[in-house]
């Protein structure tokens, strides 16, 4: 009888046990869907930035392009008098002109060139490896690309941005597109937060601050705005995955918490200061690490 009953036990035991097992299964995979929903939600956001990145450039070599073919008309046809009028100064100063037109044109064009190498840059997964970054253009460019995916967005939305880039900062290797990630997320949040407190408040400018500081043996990047704040009640649950102040659908609590990883990763860190009602601060600190190259 006992031997029995010891029998079932077990049984019921290894079917609970396997019961156990397939329920973390089940949540792994789901939390992996959740990181990735994530990653591809910030790539979506970025989408549109991205687009009008592009454009501005394209637009001015399109525009001097055209330009530049019709003064090629009028130089030609200025030419074609040359033999008569001996005076060429109308020649030579189209032709001036067009060879400042040309050098516009590679200029922008170029620029075109690097922000599609950014957009590949981040959206790639990345093989992981450090490289070495220059962290003041790395913090502009996401600056750029978060606005520029706001403005598409919100067109009417006004925000006055300022920074305070330290050029004593050289290059540091980093994991280039997953930094990119971390300060992405935390303007994305800063803009946010002063476009919520903006609908409340009439008398009210939207600052976000962006800051690098050399601090000898580290690093500092600051992102700071003047927003909502975050509540005494959310602070300490911040960087706890799937915890999220904004309402359901404008935020899956995964980005902090990948941030936090990714500052760790880099063998870095990740503070908050904050005010409800005033602003916050997000403060990232990283090694100084003279890359070799």
């Amino acid at each position: 009888m006992l031997a029995n009953q010891n029998t079932l036990l077990e049984q019921q035991v290894n079917e609970r046990t396997e019961e156990l097992k397939l329920s973390l299964d089940h949540l792994k995979a789901t939390q992996d869907q959740l990181i990735q929903s994530e990653k591809m939600a910030s790539l979506g956001e970025l989408t549109a930035g991205i687009a009008h990145e592009i454009q501005n450039p394209l637009n001015f070599v399109n525009n001097f392009s055209e330009v530049s073919t019709e003064w090629v008309e009028e130089l030609s046809e200025e030419l074609s008098v040359v033999r008569i009028n001996v005076d060429a100064t109308s020649a030579i100063a189209l032709v001036t002109d067009l060879k400042t037109n040309l050098e516009k044109i590679t200029h922008h064009g170029k620029r075109a060139s690097e922000i599609v190498k950014s957009m590949l840059q981040h959206s790639r997964t990345g093989s992981g490896q450090k490289e070495p970054t220059d962290i003041n253009q790395l913090t502009d460019e996401c600056l750029r690309l978060a606005y520029h995916g706001l403005k598409a967005k919100e067109k009417d939305f006004n925000v006055k941005m300022e920074t305070h880039y330290d050029q004593s900062i050289g290059k540091l290797n980093v994991v280039s597109q997953d930094l990119g990630r971390v300060i992405l997320n935390l303007i994305n949040n800063a803009f946010y937060a002063v476009m919520e407190k903006k609908k409340s408040t009439a008398e009210f400018t939207p600052t976000i601050t962006l800051s690098t500081q050399n601090r000898g043996d580290k690093i500092q990047i600051v992102v700071e705005d003047n927003g909502t704040g975050i509540s005494a009640q959310s602070l300490g649950k911040i960087f706890q995955p799937f915890y999220t102040t904004k309402p359901s659908g404008a935020g899956t609590g995964l980005g902090l918490s990948l941030a936090y990883d990714i500052m760790k990763a880099h063998g870095g860190d990740m503070k908050v200061e904050t005010e409800e009602g005033k602003g916050t601060s997000f403060m990232l600190t990283l090694p100084q690490v003279n890359p070799s190259v």
